[in-house]
C-alpha cells in the first residue's frame, strides 16, 4: 500500500482513547500506534490517538462536545473473500459488535447491489457501511470514506468529486452510477454512487434528496500531510472557501467539508517524547490559521 497521505480525523468529546480501543477490538489486524496529550489548549488537555486497522490510518482527538458525528460521512468496509477467506463470517461478527449500543440505518441483509450489506451508526455515532464484496472486477481497498451530499448540497456529488480530482494528485475516477427515473425524491441522473481516487486513496460519494437533517461538519475532517510549505500553501489555497473556518490548519471547502492541511514534519514533532517541545509547538500552532512550517520548526527547536 502507498503511504497514506490523507488521514480521516475523528473529533470526540472525551472518548478518543476509549473509541480507538473499541475499534481495534472490533476490526482485525488493528493497533493503536501512538497517544499524545496536548496541554493548555482551548479545549483543556486533549488526547490525540493514532490507530489503524487493515493498514488504514485514522486519527482521533478528545477536544470537547463541540461536534457530533452524523451519517454524511461514513466508512465503507469491504469484506472481500478474495482477500479474506473468513469474510462472510467476519462481516456478521463486526456488525454485531458495532451494533452494541448503536443502531442500524440499513439492516444487515441482501440488497440488489450486494448479497450482504448493512449501514450502522455505532455507540459513538460514527457510521459504517459493511459490504460483502464481489471479488470480480478491479480490487478495491478494505476501507473507503463515503460522502453523502444532502440538503443544500444535494446534486453536488459529481461536481464535488470532479473538483477533488482536479485538486489532488494521483487521481482516478472509478465507477459512476446515476439514479434512473422513478426513484423520487431523487432526480434522474443524480449520482447514486461514484468512487474516485485522491492521492492513490479511494473515496466514494452519492447524492440523496431525502430529508436527513444533517450535513458535513467538523466531527470528521480529512488531514492532508504535506511535504513542505509550498505543498501546504497549494492545498490551502485550492480548498479553503470559508474564511471564518480557518483555524489551526483547519479549513472548509465550498461544499462544507472540513480538511486539515498539515506539514508532514509536524506529525513527527507531535509524537516527540519531550513534553516541552510538544507544548512549544502547540502554543505556536494555536495562534495560526494556515500552518507556517518555519515558525513551527523554530518553536520545536526552542529558538
Amino acid at each position: 500500500m502507498t503511504k497514506q497521505k490523507i488521514v480521516p480525523h475523528l473529533w470526540f468529546d472525551r472518548e478518543a482513547k476509549e473509541a480507538a480501543k473499541f475499534y481495534c477490538s472490533v476490526f482485525p489486524d488493528s493497533k493503536i500506534t501512538s497517544i499524545t496529550t496536548l496541554y493548555n489548549t482551548p479545549s483543556g488537555n486533549t488526547d490525540i490517538v493514532l490507530f489503524e486497522f487493515w493498514g488504514y490510518k485514522f486519527q482521533a482527538i478528545s477536544a470537547g462536545p463541540l461536534f457530533q458525528f452524523n451519517p454524511s460521512i461514513s466508512f465503507m468496509v469491504n469484506f472481500d473473500p478474495s482477500q479474506d477467506k473468513e469474510a462472510r463470517q467476519r462481516i456478521d461478527e463486526v456488525w454485531v459488535n458495532l451494533m452494541e449500543g448503536g443502531k442500524a440505518l440499513m439492516p444487515l441483509g441482501e440488497y440488489p447491489f450486494s448479497e450482504r450489506y448493512g449501514w450502522v451508526q455505532d455507540r459513538y455515532g460514527l457510521s459504517w457501511q459493511l459490504i460483502y464484496t464481489n471479488p470480480e472486477g478491479e480490487e478495491r481497498p478494505l476501507i473507503i470514506p463515503s460522502l453523502l451530499f444532502v440538503g443544500d448540497i444535494y446534486g453536488k456529488a459529481e461536481e464535488a468529486s470532479d473538483f477533488y480530482l482536479s485538486v489532488f494528485k494521483n487521481t482516478k475516477r472509478g465507477t459512476i452510477a446515476r439514479y434512473p427515473s422513478g426513484m423520487e425524491p431523487d432526480q434522474e441522473s443524480m449520482v447514486m454512487f461514484t468512487d474516485f481516487k485522491l492521492e492513490g486513496q479511494w473515496f466514494s460519494a452519492m447524492d440523496s434528496a431525502r430529508e436527513h437533517g444533517f450535513n458535513f461538519n467538523e466531527a470528521i475532517s480529512f488531514m492532508v500531510f504535506c511535504k513542505d510549505q509550498e505543498e501546504n500553501d497549494y492545498y490551502w489555497d485550492k480548498l479553503s472557501a470559508v474564511p471564518e473556518a480557518e483555524q489551526c490548519g483547519w479549513l472548509k471547502d465550498k461544499y462544507g467539508l472540513s480538511w486539515q492541511i498539515v506539514p508532514a514534519v509536524m506529525d513527527k514533532m507531535m509524537q516527540d517524547q519531550d513534553p516541552e517541545k510538544i507544548d512549544r509547538v502547540t502554543q505556536a500552532f494555536l495562534k495560526m490559521k494556515k500552518f507556517d512550517v518555519a515558525t513551527l520548526q523554530r518553536a520545536y527547536d526552542g529558538n
